[in-house]
């Protein structure tokens, strides 16, 4: 898949989930990440270890959001399964990131701190935008922000680290990095 398709589908989803959660259809991102997760995994040399990386980003965003909503510091319009934990869509976003890590976001390979400043910058602002669409509210703006990044400067470059072993996008290249 084109670094260039990578992004676009990820924005796709990005924006289908953040809408349907805002706007009481909360399946229609979730819809758009499994297109966008078909076609990555169609696109890559090793399906399964991509799928494992994006579950693996589904399960740490599924655990990370949770707790925000049980601390009572983010609150989200519709697709809750259960009282304090993420909605449906937001894990599905965390899976649609995994389609980034190996492709779009494989430039952050290598740079760890350059991983944790971004995720500390962008993670926050792609809540806020989130939360001027409508699809999660702030119920503790002020902690709920320092979390966000705090977590996501935490999380992106585990996750990268994570993605180089388990690149299923280059040939070869889980065979590279073990070495």
């Amino acid at each position: 898949m084109h670094l260039l398709l990578n992004v676009v589908f990820f924005k796709v989803g990005w924006v289908s989930s953040v809408v349907g959660g805002a706007n009481e259809m909360p399946w229609l991102g979730p819809l758009a990440v499994f297109v966008a997760v078909m076609l990555h995994l169609w696109a890559s040399h090793r399906p399964s270890s991509e799928f494992a990386l994006i579950l693996v980003c589904g399960l740490i965003g599924a655990a990370f959001d949770s707790v925000l909503v049980s601390l009572g510091w983010v609150g989200y319009a519709s697709g809750i399964f259960s009282e304090g934990f993420a909605p449906y869509w937001i894990i599905t976003m965390w899976m649609l990131l995994g389609t980034t890590l190996n492709r779009s976001m494989r430039w952050l390979r290598g740079k760890p701190v350059l991983a944790a400043v971004i995720g500390l910058i962008s993670g926050p602002m792609a809540y806020l935008a989130g939360a001027k669409i409508g699809g999660i509210q702030f119920i503790e703006q002020n902690a709920a922000l320092l979390a966000l990044g705090i977590g996501w400067a935490v999380v992106l470059p585990i996750l990268v680290n994570l993605a180089t072993r388990l690149d299923g996008v280059e040939p070869d290249a889980a065979a590279a990095a073990a070495a």
